[in-house]
């Protein structure tokens, strides 16, 4: 019997306690990592060199669009997905896919071959991404979840072919399409709130890339051609036509929770967007973005 047993049950005799090992400190590292609910954990991980990729990933140069929600990711993924080489699925949501070695042995096993939790994720998401790219029959995946904006750099680090599309649209249109989402639920000074979070987190992505391809949502729905052919020259494929005429979408097709499913959306083309607010509608919280991403007029 171990010393840790023997003095438990000396203890459970005479005071009725045990003792129980502390948390690790990088599990209580990892709690607070993620202040934001949308944001995943973090993990320990490296990040692969090129010389390293053949091995570790499957997938090759995968296209990740950030954004807020409620920015038109939506319509961007269904019409890049229109495109005969890019597969562009419903949100995956591959940041809370997570790994757990459930005891010391595997833990210890895993560890001997230089895998860390972190490490064992990314192989599970490129497993899954690849899988899903794999019976497409097409050449790229373009991964559209809002809650990825969280894990820019993470994402980067998986993938370090990665490329980046930063979808930006006016706050004051983000907030407003927040807010009508549920209004009694979420008054729109909580809406403000909310996308303040999600928009700042994508400038400061945005910010730290500069290969990126940066599109607004506003240019998509005044000339969708002409933004769809600089999009395609960013990913190195020919402009489609058919990327402006996506087909319509059944409810069985959008479903709640995995992107937008409204009326709008299914229609199968580029619907027009709404008036861009003017500077005295914009609230006080907004006005940094709206500056920095040229909506300030």
């Amino acid at each position: 019997m171990s010393l840790a047993r023997n003095l438990n049950r000396a203890l459970t005799v005479t005071t009725g306690l045990q003792v129980r090992r502390a948390p690790r400190a990088v599990e209580e590292k990892e709690k607070l990592a993620a202040p934001n609910p949308a944001a995943p954990p973090s993990a320990a991980y490296r990040c692969p060199s090129s010389e390293e990729l053949p091995t570790e990933r499957l997938l090759r140069r995968p296209v990740f669009i950030i954004s807020s929600i409620r920015s038109g990711s939506t319509l961007l993924r269904m019409m890049l997905g229109a495109h005969p080489r890019l597969h562009a699925p419903h949100e995956l949501h591959i940041g809370r896919l997570e790994v757990v070695c459930s005891n010391w042995f595997s833990e210890r096993a895993m560890g001997a071959l230089d895998l860390k939790r972190g490490d064992l994720e990314h192989l599970l998401w490129d497993r899954v991404l690849h899988r899903e790219l794999t019976r497409s029959g097409k050449d790229f995946v373009v991964e559209k979840t809002p809650a990825n904006v969280y894990m820019y750099q993470r994402l980067k680090d998986c993938w370090p072919d990665a490329r980046f599309v930063f979808l930006l649209r006016h706050p004051v249109s983000v907030a407003r399409s927040w807010h009508e989402t549920d209004p009694v639920k979420r008054p729109y000074d909580t809406a403000v709130t909310d996308v303040l979070k999600y928009l700042t987190a994508v400038e400061e992505a945005r910010a730290a890339d500069a290969e990126g391809f940066t599109v607004r949502y506003e240019d998509i729905t005044d000339d969708p051609g002409r933004e769809m052919r600089r999009l395609c020259a960013f990913l190195g494929v020919d402009y489609a036509p058919a990327m402006l005429d996506y087909g319509k979408k059944s409810g069985g097709e959008l479903v709640r929770g995995l992107g937008d499913w409204r009326d709008n959306i299914r229609t199968g083309t580029v619907q027009p967007g709404r008036a861009l607010p003017d500077a005295d509608e914009v609230p006080e919280p907004l006005r940094p973005v709206c500056e920095a991403w040229g909506y300030a007029s």
